[in-house]
């Protein structure tokens, strides 16, 4: 198992910048791709970004590209989040998130691609 811990959330006005990390502990994830999503107030979850176990592989939602960059520290075992030029609809509760799959050279988009959360961490946004 898993265990992932967020951090890094907060209150921040539009067009400032925040970095979320993600701890992962119990096991490495360096063979694993890990992704970001988030969950605004009323609407479903949706992914923000992906990097490969490797780190050299990224995807991005169009809404994030460009203004968000996900990166890994294997040998530290995290992920992070770094946010920029945001935006009051970039507020969310913000999950991280890890794959069961051995994917060293694999990004993934959908949620059922990954199998362990974190408890989530608020990002918002103040316009």
């Amino acid at each position: 198992q898993v265990q992932l811990v967020e951090s890094g959330g907060g209150l921040v006005q539009a067009g400032g910048s925040l970095r979320l990390s993600c701890a992962a502990s119990r096991r490495s994830i360096s063979s694993f791709a890990m992704a970001w999503f988030r969950q605004a107030p009323g609407k479903e979850r949706e992914f923000v970004a992906t990097i490969s176990g490797s780190g050299l592989l990224t995807n991005y939602a169009d809404s994030v590209k460009g203004r968000f960059t996900i990166s890994r520290d294997n040998a530290k075992n995290t992920v992070d989040l770094q946010m920029n030029s945001l935006k009051p609809e970039d507020t969310a509760v913000y999950y991280c998130t890890a794959s069961t799959r051995y994917s060293p050279s694999s990004t993934y988009r959908r949620e059922s691609e990954y199998g362990y959360w974190g408890q989530g961490t608020q990002v918002t946004i103040s316009s």
